[in-house]
């Protein structure tokens, strides 16, 4: 008696297919007011239970232009922007530092729903880093202690000793490094986009008419449609 399988044939990726049929998206769909439109959108993720709705695709590029993305999870989304948190000394930050413009993509694929976002990055206020990193769990405070972000390492042993050690150092209260923060993300441009039947998707793009604008305000943004 054989035990052995057929071989299965490997999927060839040219051959992969999704069928975008979950909506469509039109000029009146979306609010006036970017922001408003933006957490519209982040909300129904959430409703839809899709896993980390706030985690988006940073790009950064260093003052070369080479590029580097990540996933980064957003802690804030206001008047101001999208804020999220790192090490001030990782990968991601010193590009900043070189070359301060990002983009961001929130890939919501279940729902075939993206949102990209390009702008101007800056470091926020200390004292803001401060009141998140105090809301942080215990064990994230201590990692952002634990790791140099970025930096090369022997092996996993030297981040979990250091883990114990820290743990033993701060007992209670643990402080803010002085290298860890958070960055804002200016938006020039937010666009909309829509999966649609024959790749004929829906793209919607705000664009920032007046520099000095805030983010929720309609009168600094014009809407357009762009072609999929």
């Amino acid at each position: 008696m054989s035990l052995e399988n057929p071989e299965k044939a490997p999927t060839r990726l040219a051959d992969l297919r999704v069928h975008y049929d979950q909506g469509h998206l039109d000029l009146e769909d979306l609010p006036a007011d970017p922001l408003l439109a933006f957490q519209g959108w982040l909300e129904a993720a959430v409703s839809a239970q899709l896993p980390e709705p706030n985690a988006m695709v940073l790009a950064t590029a260093d003052q070369d232009g080479q590029p580097s993305s990540r996933t980064v999870l957003l802690k804030n989304a206001d008047e101001r922007g999208l804020i999220f948190y790192t090490n001030l000394q990782s990968r991601k930050s010193r590009e900043i530092w070189e070359n301060p413009r990002a983009s961001v993509v929130f890939p919501w694929f279940a729902m075939h729903r993206q949102i990209s976002v390009v702008g101007a990055v800056a470091p926020i206020d200390r004292a803001e880093a401060q009141e998140y990193f105090s809301s942080r769990p215990r064990d994230s405070q201590l990692g952002a202690w634990v790791s140099e972000q970025s930096t090369v390492i022997a092996d996993r042993s030297i981040l979990d000793a250091r883990f114990k050690e820290l743990s033993r150092r701060y007992p209670d209260a643990i402080p803010m490094p002085d290298y860890w923060g958070g960055w804002l993300v200016v938006p020039s441009t937010i666009e909309f986009w829509q999966g649609r039947p024959s790749r004929l998707h829906d793209r919607l793009r705000f664009h920032r008419t007046i520099n000095d604008g805030k983010f929720n305000d309609p009168n600094s943004w014009a809407v357009e449609r762009l072609s999929p």
